[in-house]
């Protein structure tokens, strides 16, 4: 009998300049905790949270990236297995909203297709410092046909409802793609062979998320592999 106690397994990413505030995001949704002093991720770190999604129950495995050039290679390859990724600048930094479309190159080179991405602009509680406007960072979601919010990971304003959007698209969109290819199925001819009858050109489903039969040993998998990454990333910055 399985031991899983959730419906749903999710993968988001963030990246982002560093400094922009991706680690507290993540500490604050997932663990309620904010931290003043900035501390660089080295590599790679996951946050692990779970929640309900219009009556399912969803596990999101949070992934937080360093910002820093030289861990750009560690961390591309989780672009991949991720379905959805938030594109992260500080509204208190031109430089940091500026780097928006070099990340947005990377998720469109390196994710899948049907990756969801969302822009999302941090600090909002530092509003007298802020360098660039909410309407800016509105015009550059829709120019992509993206998401895009502002929040505030110190005092939580808006935290919620990207993450709650991102996963419910995500699984909005697998249902969809499940729906459709069930049709599919459906009216897939058949070939007689004998007296057996069978279906040709059968739809592989294992990439959907709300069928992954891999998503227990994806769980037990991913510390292991995250501490390899640890080394790999200390090994970077000797």
């Amino acid at each position: 009998m399985s031991g899983k106690r959730y419906d749903v397994l999710l993968r988001l990413l963030l990246v982002g300049d560093t400094g922009v505030g991706k680690t507290c995001l993540i500490c604050q949704y997932a663990n309620n905790e904010f931290y003043d002093t900035h501390i660089s991720t080295i590599g790679i770190d996951f946050k692990m949270k779970t929640v309900n999604i219009n009556g399912s129950i969803v596990k999101v495995q949070i992934w937080d990236t360093a910002g820093q050039e030289r861990f750009e290679s560690i961390t591309k390859q989780f672009y991949r297995r991720a379905q959805g990724v938030m594109l992260v600048y500080d509204i208190c930094s031109r430089s940091t909203f500026d780097s928006l479309p070099k990340w947005l190159s990377y998720v469109r080179q390196f994710s899948k297709e049907d990756t969801i991405i969302t822009i999302l602009g941090n600090k909002h509680d530092m509003e007298d410092r802020r360098q660039v406007e909410y309407l800016e960072g509105q015009q550059y979601a829709a120019k992509n046909n993206l998401k895009f919010f502002e929040t505030s990971a110190k005092d939580r304003e808006n935290l919620q409802k990207p993450f709650h959007d991102m996963c419910d698209a995500i699984i909005s969109m697998q249902e969809a793609k499940s729906s459709s290819e069930t049709l599919s199925d459906s009216s897939t001819p058949t070939v007689a062979v004998g007296n057996i009858v069978v279906q040709s050109n059968q739809t592989d489903r294992t990439q959907l998320i709300g069928d992954s039969s891999d998503s227990e040993d994806e769980e037990q998998k991913v510390e292991l592999k995250f501490n390899s990454l640890q080394k790999w990333a200390c090994c970077g910055i000797l």
